[in-house]
């Protein structure tokens, strides 16, 4: 089972032309029996008339006679000798013993015949007789095997390079739809926009690709609708927050109107990063430009630097160039360093050039991590590792999803991973 192939394609090429093979081997093997069989008795058919026909020729002659007449009688794989010949044992091997047999059924009823084989490395036999006047006569018999063709093994070659080559397209053409869902699944993503499979391929196929289609549509209508829904409460939310706020504030206890304020800060602060969440989710058009990635770090690096932030570049290859919307960029590294600088309170970007040539941007810190099981978790939106629901430190639970989110619109992926000397290393990988 080691040697089995894995891929369903490699799989399907070996049965097909391992049966194709079969059925034309035994079909080979068929007409190549007919045609040995036939051909072996044509041949022994002429020699029984050949040999009844020369020992006839020279039975009659003068003694004196016979050995000019050798040379016209002598065939390329038996020849006569007018001699005792050599001895030995009846012939044992199936070719021999029926030209033995072919033999003494064309010579046997007139001439006293003796037929052994001579040992050697090729198959050898002599037949034994003695002519009427009592002459020593030896049919010294090379036999041969059927002749094959010059061009029928570069035939039979071709034919299996064309049996091969048909099995992979026809394994092929059946596989190809099965490839193309499957990278398709793994392209889809949780997007209101994503793009449609083109119906073609036989009929099954297209009734695969209308059902996957659909059910694309499906996911995309409902996230457009969640997303609708949250940006309409969020945005229906901001104006009894307003009116709060002023009644709030034209409170006499100072005390109960400071902490009233806070609450609402932070509940205008829900309110707008769900309207910012929504919006991504809209997948609106981006604006693709070419930007030269390290001047475009250096200087997302510094505007925090002049705030008195930790932010610090560790290296950055130059000459690395992106098509991309520049500012949906700004905004998924703008989240990653807010959300390190409030958990950690510092921040490193690294950037490297991976394998496969994709772009490679790190945000490191060395906060508390996240738990392994909860590394999949905070990308969904509302999801806050803090049970305490304190606002201040754990957020909304947004920024993350809304990073992932925009990532996916640009192209990429985006990863979470826990440091080996601790902290949270976010990689967001581009495609140049």
């Amino acid at each position: 089972m080691r040697l089995w192939p894995r891929s369903l394609l490699s799989r399907l090429v070996v049965i097909v032309l391992v049966g194709l093979l079969l059925a034309n081997g035994l079909t080979l093997s068929l007409l190549l029996y007919e045609r040995i069989s036939t051909a072996r008795s044509v041949m022994l058919g002429n020699l029984e008339y050949d040999v009844v026909s020369s020992v006839a020729i020279l039975d009659r002659l003068p003694a004196s006679e016979r050995p000019a007449w050798l040379a016209r009688i002598d065939r390329t794989n038996y020849r006569y000798l007018l001699s005792n010949g050599e001895g030995g044992e009846y012939p044992t091997s199936w070719r021999s013993q029926q030209t033995a047999r072919s033999l003494e059924q064309a010579l046997g009823g007139e001439y006293a015949l003796k037929i052994n084989a001579i040992p050697g490395p090729q198959e050898h036999l002599q037949a034994h007789l003695t002519l009427h006047d009592g002459a020593p006569l030896t049919i010294d018999i090379t036999p041969r095997p059927t002749p094959i063709a010059r061009w029928l093994p570069a035939v039979l070659v071709g034919q299996l390079l064309l049996m091969l080559l048909c099995c992979w397209l026809a394994v092929r053409l059946a596989v190809d739809p099965l490839t193309r869902f499957t990278r398709a699944l793994e392209a889809l993503t949780p997007s209101a926009q994503a793009p449609q499979m083109a119906q073609s391929g036989p009929t099954e196929v297209q009734h695969a690709v209308r059902a996957f289609n659909a059910m694309q549509a499906r996911i995309a209508h409902h996230l457009t609708s969640r997303a609708q829904i949250l940006a309409a409460i969020s945005h229906d939310l901001q104006t009894p927050i307003t009116r709060m706020r002023l009644r709030s504030e034209m409170s006499a206890d100072e005390g109960l109107r400071d902490k009233l304020l806070a609450d609402l800060d932070q509940m205008s602060r829900l309110v707008r990063e769900g309207i910012a969440y929504a919006r991504t989710q809209d997948a609106p058009s981006l604006s693709p430009s070419r930007l030269a990635l390290q001047p475009f770090i250096e200087s997302l690096v510094y505007d925090y630097v002049d705030v008195g932030k930790e932010v610090t570049l560790l290296r950055c290859p130059a000459d690395i160039t992106l098509q991309i919307d520049v500012q949906a960029l700004r905004r998924v590294l703008s989240n990653l360093l807010d959300n390190a600088l409030k958990f950690a309170g510092q921040a490193e970007i690294d950037i490297e050039l991976a394998a496969n040539g994709a772009v490679e941007i790190h945000v490191l810190d060395n906060g508390p991590g996240i738990p392994d099981a909860e590394l999949a978790a905070v990308l969904e939106p509302f999801y806050r590792l803090e049970t305490s629901r304190n606002r201040g430190t754990g957020g909304t639970g947004l920024g993350l999803a809304i990073a992932q989110q925009l990532v996916s619109q640009l192209g990429g992926a985006l990863r979470l991973s826990n440091r080996p000397q601790g902290g949270l290393d976010v990689c967001v990988s581009l495609t140049q």
